[in-house]
């Protein structure tokens, strides 16, 4: 027979029969994450940018990251990662550049040794992998504490050098040329 409705009707019929399409359910995605990061007041820019995470536990599950670093994390107290780690972290561990601006005391140091001694893997004798350059010797300090303490018990070493005659004592003479 026929079915005699509204135009009202019809449009109302026509949206609940259509399945979800891939188009919508991405738009619908992008909407929550774009919703999660002005809840937090993340801005970005650029193109094709990793989602961010909420938990640290995310970093384990979509990242693998070495299981002594998230335990190292859990000990250090950071339970729930700041804005600036929610999006720096992933963003790094996709091998993107960063350019990142927070305030003091917002977990930037973490935000970047995470990414870095994931990326390094493991220790392998071969001399210096990774070099963070900082501009005054307190945030070197700070910056190698907290390093420290996120890599106990991977068998990375980590060293501050903030004399080259230390140094060339320290790692030998030839360090300069070899490294």
């Amino acid at each position: 027979g026929i079915k005699w409705m509204s135009s009202l009707e019809a449009k109302f019929e026509d949206t609940k029969d259509k399945k979800p399409t891939a188009e919508k359910l991405e738009r619908l995605r992008r909407e929550k994450i774009n919703r999660f990061r002005n809840q937090h007041r993340i801005n970005v820019q650029g193109t094709d940018l990793p989602d961010p995470i909420a938990t640290f536990e995310q970093l384990q599950k979509e990242y693998k990251v070495h299981p002594k670093i998230m335990e190292n994390i859990q000990a250090a107290g950071f339970h729930v990662p700041t804005p600036i780690q929610m999006q720096a972290i992933p963003v790094m561990l996709h091998g993107r550049e960063l350019l990142a601006s927070a305030p003091t005391g917002s977990g930037k140091t973490l935000a970047f040794c995470i990414p870095l001694l994931t990326h390094l893997k493991q220790p392998r004798n071969k001399g210096f992998r990774a070099l963070i350059i900082s501009p005054t010797r307190e945030l070197a300090s700070q910056t190698h504490r907290e390093l420290v303490k996120l890599a106990e018990g991977t068998g990375f070493r980590i060293h501050m050098i903030h004399k080259a005659a230390e140094a060339a004592k320290k790692f030998g003479p030839k360090s300069s040329k070899k490294f």
